[in-house]
């Protein structure tokens, strides 16, 4: 027998919407906004989970609720359990979607999702979450991760992103407004990205392109960058909240690593070589524009290969 999915209804004095149990009392939330971030699909370098960890603590955000079973959707040979010593008595911690609320003087309010991607019943999560959007009333989706890509971290991160009909109240360097078109394998989290649009929920979304050879565990200046994409968008998400200054350290530290390693700095160079040349193409975006610098084979290879791992992690 599948999941079944049950709303608003109240069993052994909980409440339970779709899979979660949500913690009582329920707040009533004012036209409230969603921030997601799905792990590990496009949390590379934990920026989404960096982004709304800094928002939670700014906004001083309260847990409200989380799925009630996490077996029933995820794998804990993959997604492993962690043993903690609590006032000298062992606990397990098991792998779990949090759901998180803040609320503001004059709203909106938000709700935070931190979402693992699911092994099984994909399609019985995807709409569990999604009767907690509809439950709540959430009035605009947004979801923030990260990807790696063939960029330089010696130039500021690229961000790709829609924002459909929400206006920008500044403009952020090196955001780039686009779709998607590409076409094959994907995550079954693409349901619930579905499932919004649907309900005719406004949806923005950012992704921040992280140096493919980095691969630090946590991107303080991914994160700096995805706050900065907010920021431009949300009155009340100042730019400062980036922790840029951590950042620059990892980056300043990795410049050391750089200077040793001569094939890896080669590589750098035609990275930054061919990042210039496509951000003047599209400055000059005129017929007398002088070529875009082409890329080495080695870094052609490189490119090719990335993208075939990340291209399902590219779609909206």
């Amino acid at each position: 027998m599948g999941l079944e999915l049950c709303v608003g209804f109240w069993q052994d004095d909980r409440m339970k919407i779709g899979a979660f149990e949500i913690n009582e009392p329920v707040p009533e939330l004012r036209d409230p906004h969603a921030f997601a971030m799905v792990r590990p699909w496009v949390d590379v370098g934990s920026v989404g989970t960096l982004t709304l960890n800094r928002l939670e603590r700014f906004l001083g955000s309260k847990e409200l609720g989380k799925l009630e079973r996490p077996g029933t959707f995820f794998d804990f040979t993959r997604y492993r359990p962690t043993i903690k010593l609590v006032k000298g008595v062992r606990e397990v911690k098991v792998p779990n979607s949090i759901v998180r609320y803040a609320k503001t003087e004059n709203g909106p309010d938000y709700l935070f999702l931190h979402l693992l991607e699911p092994h099984c019943n994909g399609e019985d999560y995807t709409d569990s979450i999604l009767e907690v959007v509809k439950h709540f009333g959430i009035k605009r989706y947004c979801r923030v991760g990260a990807m790696y890509d063939a960029v330089p971290h010696t130039r500021p991160l690229l961000i790709t992103g829609s924002l459909g009909s929400v206006p920008q109240i500044k403009e952020v360097p090196h955001l780039k407004l686009r779709g998607s078109n590409y076409q094959g394998p994907t995550t079954i989290m693409n349901l619930l990205s579905e499932g919004i649009e649907k309900e005719n929920i406004e949806t923005i979304n950012f992704m921040v392109h992280l140096p493919q050879y980095v691969q630090l565990e946590e991107d303080y200046t991914g994160a700096s960058r995805m706050i900065e994409a907010l920021s431009s968008v949300y009155s009340d998400i100042p730019a400062d909240l980036a922790p840029v200054r951590r950042g620059q350290r990892q980056y300043r530290e990795l410049n050391a690593t750089v200077e040793r390693n001569s094939e890896l700095k080669e590589l750098i160079h035609q990275m930054e070589a061919y990042y210039d040349a496509q951000l003047d193409s599209e400055e000059t975006r005129s017929e007398d524009a002088p070529a875009v610098a082409s890329l080495s084979p080695e870094i052609e290879r490189f490119l090719s290969e990335l993208g075939g791992r990340l291209e399902s992690g590219e779609t909206e």
